[in-house]
């Protein structure tokens, strides 16, 4: 279809190859990263120099001097220092958000271009002092004189100087993502077969798409790493096979323990950038749109009072998204769910699968039915690569993008395409885009 001005157009995008936690980017910091990743999008498409509308972007682990990570990362790059930037956050869909948020401000007509990106370094993640030390401290900030200052740090006790360490489970149910996961896979009967079976077909996927050059325009080398360092294009359902089970161990609510590390996302570093314009921003530029933004839905489920699984919100937001337009499951050419864990991505499609939960749940007469394998997940996803949490959304759009512009030009038809991303607290986006040209 032909685009109007205010259409907001997928340009292309840039990251860096993830890492695994504790791997080459330990050390480095969040703000090096990013702006590893900016360099490597403003060298790709020109923009030295340039002033954009905006630069969105986030991390989930941010160290509290990290006040304004995407302006501070910015200003390392050879963009105009005009260029404004805000900083977001929504645990695992933040870059899937940030890329809402310039496209909602391309189509508004408040600016003609601006980059979505994020990063998280789970190597660097922050670790608090205790509340009680953090009480004293701010006392001793705030005295007017050395006496009051000295008195203030005097009722320090050596308890107070341990350090909390860092935490992934959810405040409200202490429970981690992996732990609420594998009560959600047990209630759908998800299998260790089919989630080992998943797992591989990441590998394979991504190592596939790498050896086939998909990703040379998509990703710059960084600190020695050319590739996503989980990636193991050795992998086999054995070797899977042999992997004890991590999440669900402990409960009785999970008779068999299935979801282990390698049917689960590592902690990874990593950032990711997604540039954004209008056809006449990309026509001045020089640049062939791969996609469009059509829309995007978010979705939030009661995971503490409700037997709804943590992650299961994309379930929720995909029909709502997908009625919005008129479309089915089926009406798409590729889907992009994110692999949190192999068991995710299982119960969202069993959910969409069972006519009891589209009946119950979402209202609906009969079941959303069944997305082809073979259009999921086509160069692999988050199993294989890494999750960087707020990095993640950008490999997704830019991945997505490049694919549906391939296969719009090789079928001569316009390709659709939706991504899906959980997040912590119950929470999920979705998003939908479609091939630029035809």
């Amino acid at each position: 279809m032909t685009e109007t001005p205010r259409d907001a157009l997928i340009l292309g995008g840039n990251r860096i190859p993830f890492a695994r936690s504790g791997g080459p980017y330990a050390g480095i910091s969040e703000k090096d990263l990013l702006t590893a990743a900016l360099e490597g999008l403003v060298a790709r498409f020109g923009l030295q120099g340039e002033k954009l509308g905006t630069i969105a972007g986030g991390a989930v682990l941010k160290l509290a001097a990290d006040l304004n990570l995407t302006r501070e990362s910015a200003l390392g790059t050879p963009l105009d220092p005009r260029t404004p930037a805000v900083d977001m956050s929504k645990a695992c869909a933040t870059g899937l958000e940030t890329t809402v948020h310039v496209a909602d401000g391309i189509r508004l007509g408040r600016f003609t271009s601006g980059i979505a990106c994020g990063v998280d370094s789970a190597s660097d993640a922050p670790i608090e002092v205790t509340p009680r030390l953090r009480r004293i401290l701010h006392r001793a900030f705030s005295a007017k004189t050395a006496l009051q200052r000295v008195k203030a740090l005097s009722a320090i006790r050596p308890a107070d100087l341990a350090p909390s360490a860092p935490r992934n489970s959810e405040p409200r149910t202490g429970l981690s993502m992996g732990e609420h996961q594998a009560l959600t896979g047990a209630q759908w009967g998800i299998s260790r077969q089919a989630q080992d079976e998943l797992a591989l077909a990441s590998h394979q996927k991504l190592a596939a798409a790498y050896d086939a050059g998909f990703f040379d325009d998509l990703i710059t080398g960084y600190r020695g790493l050319g590739k996503d360092q989980n990636l193991r294009p050795d992998s086999s359902l054995e070797k899977l096979a042999s992997l004890k089970p991590v999440f669900g161990v402990k409960s009785p609510e999970v008779a068999e323990p299935t979801m282990t590390a390698g049917n689960s996302t590592p902690l990874s570093d990593g950032a990711s950038a997604v540039l954004l314009g209008t056809a006449e921003y990309a026509a001045s530029k020089g640049l062939a749109p791969l996609a469009r933004v059509v829309d995007s839905r978010s979705a939030a489920v009661d995971f503490v009072h409700g037997k709804e699984g943590l992650l299961m919100a994309p379930a929720y937001a995909v029909p709502e998204l997908l009625d919005a337009h008129g479309l089915t499951l089926q009406d798409l050419d590729l889907v992009e769910i994110h692999e949190a864990f192999a068991s995710t991505v299982l119960s969202t499609l069993a959910a969409w699968e069972s006519e009891e939960f589209c009946r119950e749940k979402l209202g609906r007469e009969q079941a959303l039915g069944t997305i082809d394998r073979e259009k999921l997940n086509v160069t692999g996803s988050s199993l294989a690569a890494g999750h960087p949490f707020a990095a993640t959304g950008g490999r997704l759009v830019a991945t997505l993008a490049k694919l549906l512009h391939q296969r719009a030009q090789e079928t001569g038809r316009t390709q659709r395409g939706l991504i899906s991303v959980c997040a912590a607290a119950g929470q999920g986006t979705v998003l939908l885009l479609e091939s630029a040209t035809a």
